[in-house]
């Protein structure tokens, strides 16, 4: 599973995260998605997987709202994603809901983003930086902390969708949970190197 287009030309200049995995669970979702992809399959009640336009949408929305639940509680919240481009309304309405309610947001956006960050109002909590360099930033990935102490134990996910109505709603798209404790670290040390980037 990659996040991004693999062949030789453009492997020579983009950044991209893939993941070979034996974990059954998500194999036979895989098998799933693709018969879907076929007309030979439809099923809608995916567990692991994230599939676009069936169950993508709702679910980032659900973990953003899991967030909230959290920072209410008194556990840690904390969202970091990292993708090209930003301007699902209602994803942002609900970060912006998230934001107010105290949890971190650390977007990593290449292209353009329609969120407004750090604004007293409504997004003090919002941080938006764009990484540019030798190479397309073409990986996107997805992190909530879940409510956890250690934050490798937070749930991380890689696939090929931008926060965009086209990605959610208009396209076949796929994102998948990383469950595996050192793909997890790895996926982390990623983060942490864009977000501590303070190269001008």
């Amino acid at each position: 599973i990659g996040t991004g287009n693999y062949n030789v030309v453009t492997s020579r200049f983009y950044t991209d995260v893939g993941l070979l995995t034996a974990n059954e669970n998500i194999n036979r979702e895989l098998m799933d998605f693709f018969n879907y992809l076929t007309g030979k399959s439809l099923k809608k009640d995916y567990q692991h997987l994230l599939i676009a336009p069936i169950n993508m949408f709702q679910k980032f929305k659900d973990l953003i709202r899991r967030e909230i639940d959290h920072v209410e509680q008194g556990r840690p919240s904390q969202i970091i994603a990292k993708f090209n481009n930003m301007e699902e309304n209602d994803i942002s309405l609900a970060l912006y809901a998230a934001s107010q309610s105290g949890t971190l947001i650390q977007l990593i956006v290449r292209g353009f983003c329609c969120i407004k960050p750090l604004d007293k109002r409504f997004s003090r909590n919002i941080h938006v930086q764009s990484t540019l360099g030798r190479f397309l930033e073409h990986s996107r990935i997805f992190y909530f902390r879940n409510g956890q102490q250690d934050p490798i134990e937070g749930d991380f996910f890689i696939g090929s969708a931008d926060w965009m109505y086209r990605n959610l709603h208009a396209r076949v798209e796929a994102v998948i949970p990383v469950y595996d404790r050192a793909a997890k670290e790895k996926l982390w040390d990623i983060l942490q190197a864009y977000i501590n980037d303070k190269k001008q």
